[in-house]
């Protein structure tokens, strides 16, 4: 029977996923379809899910978190860090992994040794990847707007700072990990902060895929080593793709082909 998979998100339209994961599908005699579903309210996920009748899916922004407590159980590092952005139905429940993290690790890995890193924004991607830095025994400071959101950052991170009371130091990788840029042309912070970010950092990364942001425009202008986040979608897309189908294709197969959506 044909398994269908879907991407949950606010905005869905602009996403590789399904391109990434059909071509999988498509040229490993899978036989599975995946979707994408534009969801305005997170709390409808579970519903939606189940009248889908979805194998599994992907979670992007901003529902993340909600996923998380969509799941009837949570495994590995989904369950330390309380995002959620892949699920699969094992029988009926819901069981929720998380993929981002690791996939990042994987898109980074062309830069060397990094042991300093500073993550902007405090949502569900950036408490991934702070956490799975943090078992690397990666330096970690979080910048973000408001004070509020960087509640579960105290205590695990080393810093965290709102754009008031930033103190600059040097970091090897700065990361965007909010939403500004992708609809928009706005920077993750005040240019001012940026700027002198910026000078003081050796490489660059955005998870905003497929468009270079005004934050990765001025780290070009800077002359600075960056990068979107096309590798993490590839990396995440990956581990997921492998849940999606209980390992009965190889990792090396599903990397070959995901590999390939991308020049299409």
């Amino acid at each position: 029977m044909k398994k269908l998979f879907a991407l949950f998100g606010n905005p869905v339209s602009h996403s590789r996923s399904p391109i990434m994961h059909n071509t999988v599908f498509k040229h490993l005699n899978y036989d599975a379809t995946y979707i994408r579903i534009n969801l305005e309210d997170g709390q409808k996920l579970r519903e939606t899910f189940f009248s889908f009748g979805l194998s599994g899916a992907n979670i992007t922004v901003p529902h993340k978190e909600v996923a998380y407590k969509a799941c009837d159980e949570v495994r590995g590092f989904a369950k330390i860090v309380g995002v959620v952005n892949t699920i699969i139905n094992e029988n009926g429940r819901l069981i929720g992994y998380n993929t981002d993290a690791d996939g990042f690790m994987q898109a980074i890995t062309e830069f060397g040794s990094i042991n300093t890193i500073l993550v902007i924004g405090a949502g569900g991607t950036a408490k991934a990847l702070a956490s799975r830095f943090i078992q690397d025994s990666i330096k970690v400071d979080v910048l973000n707007r408001s004070a509020s959101n960087l509640k579960y950052f105290q205590n695990k991170v080393d810093n965290c700072y709102t754009w008031d009371n930033f103190k600059l130091k040097k970091y090897d990788l700065v990361v965007n990990t909010t939403s500004a840029g992708l609809k928009d042309e706005n920077l993750p912070a005040p240019k001012e902060l940026i700027d002198d970010i910026l000078k003081n950092t050796s490489f660059v990364a955005d998870a905003i895929y497929g468009k270079l942001t005004p934050f990765l425009k001025l780290a070009k202008k800077d002359g600075l080593t960056y990068k979107d986040g096309a590798d993490m979608l590839l990396g995440q897309g990956i581990l997921a793709n492998e849940l999606f189908v209980n390992k009965e294709l190889k990792i090396q197969d599903i990397q070959k082909e995901m590999q390939k959506s991308f020049e299409l």
